[in-house]
């Protein structure tokens, strides 16, 4: 038998507290994955298509490679 009782419910608020702390964070992760496909495309875009060759690159896959910069972070 424990001496002490360490099992107590949550405070109130706590639970929806961390709710609307987890659905914030989420929102600003989507905001950073998103600025981070933007920038990321509009760079490539920037480039001529010599530039993208010696990356090993084309225009057609800009936009795959943008998308996946953007879940990387």
């Amino acid at each position: 038998m424990a001496l002490y009782d360490t099992s107590r419910p949550a405070p109130f608020g706590a639970v929806a507290l961390h709710r609307i702390i987890t659905f914030v964070y989420s929102v600003g992760e989507a905001l950073h994955n998103w600025n981070s496909r933007r920038k990321t495309d509009a760079m490539l875009r920037a480039l001529s298509d010599r530039e993208l060759s010696d990356m090993g690159l084309n225009r057609n896959m800009i936009e795959e490679i943008a998308a996946q910069m953007g879940r990387r972070f």
